[in-house]
C-alpha cells in the first residue's frame, strides 16, 4: 500500500494542471470532474426507487405528527 494520500496527489495534479492550461480550460476541467446536482438526483432516485405514495405519505404523516 502506497504511504502517499490521494488527496496529496489530486493536489498536485491541479496545480500542474493549473500551470499548463489557460483560465477558460482549468475552469472547464474543474467543471468537468465536478459531481453535478443531476448525479445527486440521480443517487436519490435510485435510493427511493422502492417507496411507494403509500408509503411516503405515512412517513411524512409519522413526522408531523411528532412535531
Amino acid at each position: 500500500m502506497s504511504s502517499v494520500s490521494a488527496e496529496a496527489v489530486m493536489k498536485k495534479a491541479l496545480n500542474i494542471l493549473k500551470n499548463e492550461l489557460s483560465r477558460e480550460e482549468y475552469l472547464t476541467y474543474l467543471e468537468t470532474i465536478t459531481p453535478k446536482v443531476g448525479d445527486a438526483t440521480k443517487d436519490l432516485k435510485e435510493k427511493t426507487k422502492t417507496l411507494n405514495l403509500d408509503a411516503i405519505l405515512k412517513e411524512a404523516k409519522k413526522l408531523q405528527d411528532n412535531s
